[in-house]
């Protein structure tokens, strides 16, 4: 997604969104974010679950200088004693690990995942270990560029959408998914704003 691509998506959805027009006003257009290939897209998820954004890249960073490529038969290669000392815990190594075995046996296929439905791709993603709803939906995003995805199991993204809406109490996902769902087709762009907007609202 391009940067104008983005702001024509929010100017869409600023039109239907008054908070969202509020929002934009104060905290202008974010940047996109890059869609990356398969095997790295998932092994930069598995990378930064549960912890900062800041920390996931200074951990991925790490793990591509010490395995060379970002590739499954160069992280089959590496020690656990060396992707551990890159930051990743011991369960992220064997998440990894299953990962690139996944790829390597041909069961994880992201040439035909390219052609499947979101929920196709959801279940697939689901099956392998270390990965859930969540992951599935930022791979969407992020992994095949999908336009249309609203990760609700996103704790950032709930807690900036209970802002954005001024709600007292943080909003449940199934909340956050009805409270997001008339800015389809463009929730991708809408959640790529609201971490925007979670990083520049006051908390």
């Amino acid at each position: 997604m391009t940067s104008r691509e983005l702001k024509n998506n929010l100017d869409s959805l600023r039109a239907l969104d008054a908070d969202l027009d509020r929002a934009l006003d104060q905290y202008g257009y974010p940047e996109p974010r890059p869609v990356r290939q398969g095997f790295d897209a998932l092994l930069r998820i598995i990378v930064s679950q549960q912890i900062s954004k800041e920390a996931a890249t200074s951990i991925f960073k790490k793990v591509e200088t010490e395995i060379g490529s970002i590739d499954p038969r160069a992280l089959e290669s590496a020690s656990d004693e060396a992707l551990r000392n890159c930051g990743m815990s011991a369960r992220k190594v064997e998440y990894a690990r299953n990962l690139a075995r996944s790829v390597l046996s041909g069961d994880l296929d992201f040439g035909k995942m390219k052609r499947w439905s979101d929920e196709e791709v959801v279940k697939k993603i689901q099956s392998l270990r270390g990965l859930g709803r969540w992951s599935a939906e930022i791979f969407l995003m992020f992994g095949l560029g999908r336009k249309d995805i609203f990760a609700a199991d996103d704790l950032a993204l709930r807690v900036a959408l209970s802002k954005l809406k001024r709600k007292r109490k943080q909003m449940t996902p199934d909340q956050c998914r009805k409270a997001a769902q008339h800015w389809s087709p463009h929730r991708t762009s809408g959640c790529i704003f609201l971490w925007h907007y979670y990083r520049g609202a006051p908390q």
